[in-house]
């Protein structure tokens, strides 16, 4: 099992300079970061080798997240929608693997936040499928796998639970294509998270954690015995990567809804502390080995 963060932790735009946080992260004892997919196609050759390189030196393993936008909503009624979004994932997926980047999760399904106007989930969920069908052999080519996060009800409409990412993941039918679990998602959607963990079972490819609250784990009440016993039963043992918001401000704060300062004006070396001991709490509860 492997313990990372997401960079936007730190941050509060959808992109950063990497570099600076492959280095913290390694500083402060993770083995994976996560990073913002949106500005990756965007990158120079250059760009890619000193990222690539600053990871390699630091023995960080780079995962990607993305909230697609409207334009790049893989189930989109419109062909048109579908056939530029299909254009920049390419790209996208390029570009990872020349980062060595084998891994990317979020709402690839769909967009975020959905607005919810005129959706239809019967046929929403179609399209969808659809999409991913499309999509995931793309990806095969790159060697990268595809993470179906299942998001709360505010935030989606299509995947809501444990349950739901199983049914949606086997219709897609693609090896690749993993149902992706958010202890914080879990908690608002979900009866008992150590359940939803056991029904994802093998098809368990990307996780997750955070506090009910959005807190770094082991500063909330989400119950991570349990979870870990949950990992263990279903033997897993892949990227487990916190993904706390804490702070108010910029894209990321609107984009949450963090409306008060859960940081408590922590400054950055402050965050770090937390972060750091995070993962050592993380690394105690969850590895089952």
């Amino acid at each position: 099992m492997k313990h990372g963060i997401y960079y936007a932790y730190w941050e509060k735009e959808w992109a950063a300079d990497y570099e600076y946080y492959v280095e913290k992260a390694a500083r402060l004892g993770f083995d994976i970061l996560e990073v913002g997919a949106a500005p990756l196609p965007d990158y120079t050759p250059a760009q890619i080798q000193s990222l690539k390189s600053c990871a390699a030196k630091n023995g960080i393993q780079l995962t990607a997240g993305y909230g697609p936008t409207s334009e790049h909503n893989m189930g989109a009624s419109d062909p048109a929608v579908v056939k530029n979004a299909t254009e920049w994932y390419k790209q996208l997926f390029d570009v990872m693997a020349q980062l060595d980047i084998h891994l990317i999760g979020g709402a690839l399904y769909s967009y975020w936040p959905v607005s919810f106007d005129g959706v239809d989930k019967a046929e929403d969920w179609k399209r969808s499928v659809e999409g991913m069908q499309t999509l995931a052999p793309i990806a095969k080519q790159y060697g990268i796998d595809l993470g179906m996060e299942v998001l709360n009800r505010f935030e989606n409409h299509i995947l809501n639970t444990a349950e739901e990412g199983v049914s949606f993941v086997t219709e897609v039918g693609q090896d690749n294509v993993k149902v992706m679990l958010d202890t914080f998602h879990m908690n608002i959607e979900e009866t008992s998270i150590a359940d939803a963990i056991r029904t994802a079972g093998s098809l368990l490819g990307h996780l997750h954690t955070g506090e009910c609250n959005r807190m770094v784990p082991g500063k909330g009440r989400t119950p991570w015995r349990e979870i870990g016993e949950a990992l263990r039963d279903i033997q897993y043992d892949g990227a487990v990567v916190m993904e706390p918001f804490v702070a108010m401000g910029g894209q990321v704060g609107r984009d949450i809804h963090i409306w008060h300062d859960l940081s408590r004006g922590a400054t950055e070396s402050q965050l770090d502390k937390d972060a750091q001991d995070a993962v050592t709490f993380q690394r105690y509860m969850l590895e089952w080995k």
